[in-house]
């Protein structure tokens, strides 16, 4: 499993492993997220929320630093972003989110990468990463995925990573400007869960 280092309190949190380093936003960041986003849009449209009409703007992306910052110090998600370590390029992101304590100890986890970084092991090796992180140093017991029953790479690198299926959740979230249903999956802590069965959903 890949390891994770985690910086000094205030400073941004670091998540490294062998091939990427996880990080929070920067407005330095601006320009090569907004070619990544560009040059993959028709990959990523379909399998995320409507993007506004300022989706590339430079004060919508000043918002998002501005958030994941704070949400970072106020304990509420981790939302990194994911540079490879040979080059420096910024590949993708990842976000730990909707972080609960007390009973629940649980957090949700999304991702997106650009195209021409997918299918290279990536984002697993990122995904292994975060639940590292979030198991050994943010002490969580419980990570929550949902991904569209037809994004079969997406459940693949779940199950991968030792996710397992737990259900079907009706019109979850709006995808491309339309309600869809999503599998849901899970990751515990100490997991002793066997293989569980998929179902399907439309």
């Amino acid at each position: 499993m890949s390891g994770a280092l985690l910086l000094r309190r205030r400073a941004a949190p670091l998540i490294a492993t062998e091939r990427l380093v996880l990080r929070l936003p920067e407005m330095s960041d601006h320009v090569p997220w907004v070619t990544l986003r560009r040059e993959g849009e028709a990959f990523l449209r379909i399998w995320e929320p409507t993007w506004s009409p300022d989706h590339f703007s430079r004060k919508a992306f000043r918002a998002r630093v501005s958030w994941a910052a704070r949400a970072r110090e106020e304990g509420r998600a981790l939302p990194l972003f994911i540079q490879r370590r040979a080059d420096a390029a910024l590949i993708g992101a990842i976000t730990l989110d909707n972080i609960r304590r007390g009973p629940a100890q649980s957090g949700q986890v999304g991702y997106w990468i650009g195209p021409d970084f997918a299918r290279q092991g990536y984002m697993r090796e990122a995904l292994d990463g975060v639940v590292h992180h979030a198991f050994a140093v943010l002490d969580l017991s419980r990570i929550e995925a949902a991904c569209l029953p037809e994004n079969a790479a997406s459940r693949g690198l779940l199950e991968k990573s030792g996710f397992k299926y737990e259900g079907v959740a009706q019109s979850y979230l709006q995808i491309d400007g339309r309600w869809r249903n999503h599998v849901l999956y899970a990751n515990l802590r100490g997991d002793r869960r066997g293989r569980a069965t998929t179902g399907e959903a439309r």
